[in-house]
């Protein structure tokens, strides 16, 4: 098993990718690996929706106070199910350290934050938000691999090209796209992975992926871990039923030729 980081970028606010972000964290532990999700996106501070007990200090304090990484870690709750490990790096904090740890020299740390997190798990995964601020570019352009992910909508079709100009922009390059929320015929057809809706009665949480994979999502996030990491996972699921409509017509053009 080869060590990777990649950064999942939001093409567009509201584009999933936090709950992606630790959906793909769950089913890399379910399959016995450790895996970090390091929280980029400051200003919704969603990740630290899916922690419990006190958040302090947080991602934003180990980026303007140079701590390790270690005091930002928080255990996901469904660690305990999991044959490997998923550990949170959150942002929740005041808005004036909000603002601190967007400025270039916090964006610059972030970078060795990075750094220190691959050297300590298998796989580590920023929750980045659309490239318009340092702590983004950072996560681009620190990262092994940059994953953008899009609603699967009109929307996300032009939100995926202004988001590939941008990357491209700072002097990385997108090497993946995960169609989030995805129907059968959903317009985002150059995706190279697409995750239908999850369960919207699961805990917040509760990974749905994992430890007990619903049979119609687990499989799809397997596929979008393996597609943003460039990874192989030796999971299984159901042979049959795995989707509620045929699971061929989910697969983007460039997967089905």
């Amino acid at each position: 098993m080869t060590r990777s980081t990649a950064a999942l970028v939001g093409a567009t606010g509201g584009a999933g990718t936090t709950r992606l972000a630790v959906e793909l964290g769950a089913t890399l532990a379910r399959d016995g690996r450790e895996v970090a999700v390091l929280d980029a996106d400051f200003a919704t501070e969603g990740l630290a929706r899916h922690c419990s007990g006190r958040i302090d200090p947080d991602v934003t304090s180990l980026l303007t106070e140079e701590r390790p990484l270690a005091d930002g870690l928080r255990e996901h709750p469904a660690t305990a199910d999991l044959a490997g490990r998923l550990e949170l790096c959150p942002a929740r904090g005041p808005f004036e350290r909000l603002a601190r740890a967007k400025t270039a020299e916090a964006a610059q740390r972030f970078g060795d934050l990075l750094g220190e997190a691959a050297s300590r798990f298998d796989h580590v995964l920023v929750d980045a938000p659309p490239v318009a601020a340092n702590q983004a570019v950072a996560a681009v352009t620190s990262a092994e691999r940059v994953a953008v992910v899009a609603p699967a909508s009109e929307r996300g079709v032009d939100a995926l090209q202004r988001t590939r100009g941008r990357v491209a922009d700072v002097g990385a390059r997108v090497d993946a796209v995960v169609a989030n929320r995805a129907t059968p015929d959903h317009p985002l057809r150059s995706a190279d992975a697409a995750v239908p809706r999850g369960d919207s009665s699961t805990v917040a949480d509760v990974p749905a992926s994992a430890p007990e994979p619903e049979a119609t999502f687990a499989p799809a996030v397997a596929h979008a871990a393996e597609v943003a990491l460039n990874a192989e996972l030796g999971l299984e699921f159901e042979e049959s039923g795995l989707f509620d409509f045929d699971a061929g017509e989910l697969l983007p053009d460039a997967l089905s030729e």
